[in-house]
């Protein structure tokens, strides 16, 4: 059984092929989706009301930045994990030091991140 079983985990993604990915490898790692969204009001509104232990967040949500939704989860004591494929060099400086999930990730990779963002301070 996963360190991770159990989790209730919130995903931002606006490719949806990458969302079902990683609904998916969160699935086979025993966490709970709570919420997938593609849109940053959508985000917001999870970030806010959801019961979330983790996140997901696309930095780049269909041309929109995701840092407000990092803020609120921030604010709320809950971990994240950016997924980019510009790497730590596309995060805004008051997050350079989140965890950072580079695309194309692992199954392991994933796992690592989410580990590593539970053990850090938001």
């Amino acid at each position: 059984m996963s360190s991770l079983s159990g989790l209730r985990v919130l995903i931002v993604e606006d490719e949806g092929h990458i969302a079902m990915l990683l609904e998916d490898m969160l699935s086979d790692l025993g966490c709970e989706v709570v919420a997938s969204v593609a849109r940053i009001s959508d985000a917001l509104a999870a970030a806010e009301t959801q019961a979330i232990d983790v996140a997901v967040l696309d930095v780049n949500v269909a041309g929109e930045r995701v840092f407000p939704v990092a803020e609120v989860l921030r604010r709320r004591g809950t971990p994240f994990v950016f997924s980019t494929g510009y790497g730590r060099a596309g995060l805004d400086p008051e997050f350079q030091s989140s965890p950072v999930l580079s695309k194309p990730f692992t199954f392991d990779q994933l796992e690592q991140a989410l580990v590593g963002a539970r053990t850090a301070t938001p």
